[in-house]
C-alpha cells in the first residue's frame, strides 16, 4: 500500500497530495529526498531507501522538466509493489492536463488518482497472474522434456544396442571394427600416415604403417644441437654486449649553486631553540588570497562536443539538424541526448573522474532534460554541457557554511578548544598539511596546540616536533604504542587548561580495509567528540577516491556506538600541483561523501595552502 504520493515544482511548493492516506510519515523521506537526491544530481537513480528509526521507506518519482514538476510515490521498503512506475507514468500524463502555473489548488485531482491507481493495481494483478501462468507452463515442459529423456535412456539400457541417425551399429559394433583394424574402410596405418604428416613430410618409414623409431630418435638429437648451439651463440652475444657497455663518467658542473639542504631550526650551544624560525620568513597564506579567473568565456564551438553534435548530423541528416537548431524541437528525447553525453562522460573520465560517477552524473542530466523543449538557436550539445555545467557547481558548492575562523571564536566564548582531527590513508600527507593549517590559523592570531596521536609509524612523532618548533607552537606527545584516543583526550584537557583556542589532532595513516586500525580511529572520534573530522586526499587518485571515502564513512558509522554516527565533515585536497587538468578525484570525493573541500594543497611550503576554487574546478573538467 501506498503511503503517499505528492506533486511538487521544483521550487519546492506542494500542488497536490493524497488525501486518503492519512498516514503520517515517520521521520521526513521527502527532505532527504530533495537534500540526498535531487539536489545532489543523483536523480537518475531508479528508486531510493530512507532509513530511520522506526521507519523504512522506498521513494520512487518522476519529473515533468517541460512544466517543471516532481513526482514521488512514498512506500514501505518491505513491500514491491508493481504499480507504483505505471501509476507514476499516467499520474504524470494526467496532471500536464489540468496543470495550470497560476492555479495552487487541485483538490479535484483526487477522483482522477483513484481511478487511475485501480487501472494500474488491475494491470499489475494481470502481470502477475500471466507471468504465474507462463512459469507454470514453463516448468510443465521441463518436465515433459526429462520425461522424454529418462524414457530414452531407459530403452537405451533395456535393448543393449542403439541404432545411431546414420544407419551403423553400437558399441559392440565399435567393437567389430577395432578388431579388424579398420574404421569406415580405412586402416589405421593410413589415418597414422595421415595424421603424422607435416608440412608434406611424412613420419612413417614404410607403408606397412610401422614407425621408425630410429629415424625419431635422430631427428630429436639434431633438434637437441641445435637448441645447444643457439643457447652457447645467445650466452656469447650477452657476454660481448656486457664488455661494451661502459659506465660514463659524471659530469660536474664547474660553478654548482648552493642548495640548502637542511631546514630545521638551528640551535643554540645551550639547547635553547633560536628565535628566527623559518616560518616568519615564510609570507601570506594562500588562504587568504583571491584567485583570479580568466574571464574569457568558453567557445561554445568546442571540438569534441562538435564531434557529438556531428554525430548526431550524420545519423539526422544536415537539414534536420540545422532546422532544428534554428525552429526549436518540441521535446529533447534521450537518443537526442546520448551522443553530447557520451562525449561529456569521456571528458570526465580522462580528467580522472571515477567512472561509476562519470555515468550517474550523465544519467542525472539526461533525466532533468528529458522532455524538455530546445529553445531556438540552440544546439543539443551546448544545452547538454551547459545543464553539466550547472550540475557540477551543485555538486562541489558546499551545502553548509563552515567557516573554521568563525566557529574558533564561537568554541571560545564557551571556553573549550576548537578540536579538529587529520585522517586518511598512507602517505597522503597528514601531518605536513596540519603544519600549514598551523600557520594559516597562526597568522589570524589564533593559539594552536599540536596533539601527536600517530603512535603507530616511526618517526611521526619527531616529524611532527620538527614542525612545532619551526612554528613555535607547543605539542602535546606521549610517544609511541600509546592509545591515540586517550592521548588525544590528554591533549584537550591540556589545551582548556593554558587556554589554547585550536587542537589540530594528528593521527596514523590507515588503508580503509584495516579492520583495528579502524576501530581505533572511530573510538577516537567517539571519545572526544571533535568539532571537524578532516578526510586528507591525494588529488593523483582516480577511482581509489570513491572506495577511501565511502568505506572511511561505513567504517565510522559501522563501529560508531551512537544512534548518529559522526562521520567525515570536509576534505583536505594534497598535491593539487601534480596533477595539471586531472582534477577529477575533487568531484569524486564530493560526490561520494557531500562533504566539501575546505583546504587544497599546492606544495611544500607553509603558505601553500589555498581554498577550492569551485568555478575553476568546472572550467577545468568541461574544457
Amino acid at each position: 500500500m501506498l503511503e503517499q504520493l505528492l506533486i511538487f515544482t521544483r521550487g519546492g511548493l506542494i500542488l497536490w497530495t493524497c488525501k486518503e492516506l492519512s498516514n503520517a510519515l515517520k521521520g521526513s523521506p521527502i527532505d532527504t529526498l530533495i537534500r540526498s537526491c535531487l539536489l545532489e544530481e543523483r536523480s537518475g537513480l531508479s528508486s531510493y531507501n530512507y532509513d530511520a528509526p522506526g521507519a523504512s521507506y522506498t521513494l520512487k518519482w518522476t519529473f515533468h522538466n517541460e512544466l517543471g514538476l516532481v513526482f514521488v510515490a512514498v512506500y514501505q521498503k518491505i513491500l514491491h509493489l508493481l504499480y507504483v512506475d505505471d501509476l507514476l507514468s499516467m499520474v504524470k500524463r494526467e496532471f500536464s492536463v489540468v496543470y495550470d502555473p497560476t492555479r495552487t489548488d487541485y483538490a479535484d485531482f483526487g477522483d482522477t488518482y483513484r481511478q487511475l491507481r485501480m487501472e494500474a493495481e488491475a494491470r499489475a494483478e494481470e502481470l502477475k497472474k500471466s507471468s504465474k501462468s507462463g512459469s507454470r507452463a514453463v516448468n510443465k515442459k521441463q518436465e515433459q522434456v526429462q520425461k522424454t529423456k529418462f524414457d530414452q535412456g531407459g530403452n537405451r539400457n533395456s535393448g543393449g544396442n542403439l541404432k545411431n541417425d546414420d544407419g551403423g551399429d553400437g558399441d559392440s559394433a565399435k567393437g567389430n571394427k577395432l578388431e579388424n583394424g579398420n574404421v569406415n574402410g580405412v586402416s589405421f596405418a593410413e589415418e597414422a600416415k595421415h595424421r603424422g604428416s607435416v608440412n608434406g613430410k611424412e613420419n612413417l618409414s614404410s607403408n606397412n604403417g610401422a614407425f621408425d623409431v630410429n629415424k625419431l630418435h635422430k631427428l630429436r638429437s639434431k633438434g637437441a644441437k641445435k637448441n645447444d648451439t643457439a643457447v652457447v651463440t645467445n650466452k656469447a652475444s650477452k657476454a660481448e654486449a656486457k664488455k661494451k657497455v661502459t659506465k660514463k663518467n659524471r659530469v660536474w658542473d664547474d660553478s654548482p649553486k648552493e642548495v640548502k639542504l637542511d631546514y630545521t631550526d638551528p640551535v643554540t650551544e645551550n639547547g635553547d631553540e633560536n628565535a628566527n624560525y623559518a616560518a616568519a620568513n615564510e609570507g601570506e597564506s594562500m588562504m587568504d588570497k583571491e584567485e583570479v579567473i580568466s574571464s574569457e568565456s568558453e567557445d561554445e564551438e568546442d571540438e569534441q562536443v562538435g564531434s557529438g553534435s556531428k554525430a548526431g548530423t550524420k545519423s539526422k541528416g544536415w537539414f534536420s539538424s540545422v532546422f532544428q537548431s534554428i525552429a526549436g524541437k518540441a521535446n529533447l528525447e534521450r537518443a537526442d541526448l546520448e551522443p553530447a553525453l557520451k562525449v561529456l562522460k569521456d571528458r570526465l573520465m580522462t580528467k580522472n573522474v571515477a567512472e561509476e560517477i562519470a555515468e550517474k552524473l550523465c544519467e542525472s542530466v539526461a533525466t532533468s532534460l528529458e522532455g524538455k523543449k530546445l529553445g531556438s538557436f540552440t544546439r543539443i550539445s551546448s544545452t547538454v554541457q551547459a545543464a553539466m555545467e550547472d550540475a557540477l557547481v551543485r555538486i562541489l558548492t558546499p551545502k553548509r557554511s563552515i567557516d573554521i575562523l568563525r566557529d574558533v571564536h564561537a568554541a571560545k566564548e564557551q571556553g573549550k578548544p576548537y578540536v579538529v582531527v587529520f585522517v586518511g590513508v598512507n602517505g597522503v600527507g597528514k601531518s605536513t598539511n596540519l603544519a600549514k593549517v598551523s600557520y594559516w590559523l597562526l597568522q589570524h592570531k589564533v593559539s594552536v596546540m599540536m596533539a601527536a596521536c600517530d603512535t603507530f609509524r616511526s618517526g611521526a612523532v619527531e616529524q611532527l616536533r620538527t614542525h612545532a618548533r619551526r612554528l613555535q607552537i607547543p605539542i602535546f606527545e606521549k610517544g609511541y604504542e600509546k592509545d591515540p584516543a586517550i592521548v588525544a583526550k590528554e591533549a584537550i584537557q591540556e589545551a582548556t587548561r593554558n587556554g589554547s583556542d585550536v587542537v589540530l589532532v594528528d593521527t596514523a595513516g590507515r588503508m580503509q580495509d584495516n579492520e583495528p586500525l579502524m576501530r581505533a580511529l572511530s573510538k577516537l572520534i567517539n571519545l572526544n567528540n571533535p568539532d571537524l573530522v578532516l578526510f586528507v586526499g591525494e588529488a593523483l587518485v582516480g577511482n581509489d577516491a570513491v572506495d577511501q571515502l565511502s568505506k572511511f564513512n561505513q567504517k565510522l558509522a559501522d563501529l560508531s556506538s551512537s544512534p548518529n554516527p559522526r562521520l567525515i565533515d570536509g576534505i583536505l585536497l594534497t598535491k593539487f600541483d601534480t596533477i595539471d587538468d586531472k582534477v577529477g578525484a575533487a568531484l569524486s570525493m564530493v560526490y561520494i561523501s557531500g562533504a566539501p573541500v575546505m583546504f587544497v594543497g599546492c606544495g611544500q611550503s607553509y603558505t601553500d595552502l589555498k581554498k577550492l576554487n569551485v568555478k575553476s574546478i568546472v572550467k577545468t573538467l568541461l574544457k
